[in-house]
């Protein structure tokens, strides 16, 4: 079995001296936490881990299904309040809560998808209207989220080549950039104005891959990328995980320049640190001064948190490595504030799994860095949610912290005393929606099933969440 691979390639490796910071003022016993051995990573043994056990738990939803277990599955397209802990009242399609109302569900059925699985969510707005661009195992999806919260499906865009469980979208100005894994798929952009001349009462559009997209960028080595970063005040798109690691790219960032959307240009990539799982790219706003107005990337190695300055992408510099303590997989993490940098949240994918470091009874933990130095971050603490789920996609807005956490579904964390406590200690859940009922009975599993990601940047507040096994979700705080 691929986990036994993983766990018969452990070595002793010691903790980092900047990460011998513990939260709330109690100093942890300095411990060796066992880890997967460096080779093991750069070989991609433990992605290669991570992608089966993934493919795994959706071959499982798939029999589920086959066999029934979704059955009671249906649209909801009325407004469902949460109340006392709950969002509906029918067996199958009623989910626990706090402070966050169901406005609509739409399943991946009706929305075009012949796989019925989801992945990646990302939004787009134009003046007024809002837009969920619903990831799926076989496209991507089209839906207006309308005043009211109910969604309508406008249309689909077909797969490159084929399917494949990971897709990843990111939008700059008016277009979508659409990655996967999927072989030769290299990256789909997509005008979204097209959508502005959908009629809502009209049937769904088919969106065609020879006439309808506004270009296909198929530079990557061999053209799956497992995500899709955005530099949008540079119109700069990084593809982050395309194969072959061996590559002179090695699986990092590889820097394409969309100044115009129809001609996606290849200007570079930075393999110095090998594989890169996922990134947030933006322009530095201090307080480092060093590099104030020099354009950064926060990437996510699997064994490691890595920062580059990308300010010239054909040569690109890494400015630090830093491996931290209960390392088992790297994933993702965004800055908790854009305009003053100074800490950021980072989510581990197997630290739940294996039970490692904070994560030893398979909670959600969320860690904390302190990133003033960007040469030298400091591991300041961490965040550990009340219920067990693996984590995977998080994004902070106004303090939030908006955590996709599979199983758990979204959680809504409030960051905003991380200034004061660094450590975490006063972090407070304030909201969460759990997609994922099948496992409410047992407090959570630390299982990949339930919400893949989650778009919170709205005007109208309305939040969407993608779940894998079921569809669309809308919702909205309700809380003060």
């Amino acid at each position: 079995m691929a986990h036994i691979a993983l766990l018969s390639l452990v070595s002793l490796l010691p903790l980092a001296a900047n990460q011998r910071v513990f939260p709330r003022g109690e100093e942890a016993p300095f411990v060796h936490i066992p880890l997967a051995h460096p080779d093991a990573y750069t070989s991609g043994e433990v992605h290669g881990l991570m992608m089966s056990l993934l493919a795994d738990s959706v071959a499982q939803m798939q029999a589920d299904k086959d066999a029934g277990a979704y059955l009671n599955i249906h649209a909801i397209d009325e407004f469902t309040p949460c109340v006392n802990g709950y969002a509906g009242t029918e067996e199958g399609n009623t989910f626990s809560c706090n402070n966050l109302d169901l406005y609509s569900f739409t399943p991946h059925a009706e929305l075009g998808s012949k796989t019925e699985f989801g992945n990646d969510i990302w939004g787009w707005s134009s003046h007024s209207r809002e837009f969920a661009l619903v990831g799926q195992t076989d496209g991507t999806a089209f839906v207006e989220i309308l005043p009211s919260g109910q969604a309508v499906y406008l249309g689909r865009l077909a797969t490159q080549t084929h399917t494949s469980v990971w897709r990843d979208i990111k939008v700059i100005g008016d277009h979508a950039y659409i990655g996967s894994e999927a072989m030769g798929h290299g990256i789909q952009v997509f005008d979204l104005t097209k959508l502005l001349d959908v009629s809502l009462a009209a049937e769904p559009r088919e969106f065609r891959l020879d006439v309808d997209m506004a270009a296909h960028y198929d530079g990557l080595p061999l053209g799956p990328s497992h995500n899709i970063v955005a530099h949008e005040s540079k119109n700069l798109i990084m593809a982050v995980g395309s194969i072959p690691r061996n590559h002179s790219c090695a699986a990092g960032l590889i820097f394409v320049d969309v100044s115009d959307p129809t001609k996606p240009t290849g200007v570079g990539c930075a393999g110095q640190d090998g594989y890169v799982h996922d990134a947030q790219c933006l322009t530095y706003a201090g307080p480092h001064a060093k590099y104030v107005g020099t354009d950064v990337c926060y990437a996510f190695n699997e064994d490691s948190f890595t920062i580059y300055n990308i300010s010239d992408p054909s040569n690109a510099e890494i400015v630090s490595t830093t491996p931290y303590y209960g390392v088992s997989y790297s994933h993702q993490g965004w800055v908790i504030d854009e305009q003053d940098q100074r800490y950021l949240l980072l989510d581990d994918e197997l630290d739940e799994v294996y039970q490692r470091g904070w994560a030893n009874n398979s909670h959600t933990v969320t860690y904390i860095w302190d990133i003033q130095n960007l040469e030298e971050p400091v591991l300041t603490g961490h965040y550990s949610s009340p219920v067990k789920s693996i984590d995977h996609n998080l994004y902070v807005h106004n303090g939030w912290a908006y955590e996709s956490n599979y199983g758990s579904g979204l959680r809504i964390v409030n960051v905003s005393s991380v200034v004061e406590d660094p450590t975490g200690g006063a972090f407070k859940e304030i909201a969460f929606f759990d997609v994922h009922p099948e496992d409410d009975d047992v407090g959570g599993e630390a299982t990949f099933t339930g919400s893949w990601s989650v778009y919170p940047y709205f005007k109208s507040r309305y939040i969407v969440i993608n779940s894998i096994e079921r569809g669309l979700f809308v919702v909205k705080y309700n809380g003060k």
